[in-house]
């Protein structure tokens, strides 16, 4: 892991963290509705 040296460089790392669990809760809801909302056709 790198180390982090100025204030700049951590908000620049944290934000990228951020977006990147954003798009996968996205993702995760977004699959979860689709599972919730099939029909089964019988």
């Amino acid at each position: 892991m790198e180390t982090i040296f100025t204030l700049q460089a951590f908000m620049l790392h944290t934000k990228n963290i951020t977006y990147v669990l954003m798009v996968a809760a996205l993702i995760g809801i977004t699959g979860f509705w689709l599972f919730l909302t099939e029909h089964d056709d019988e």
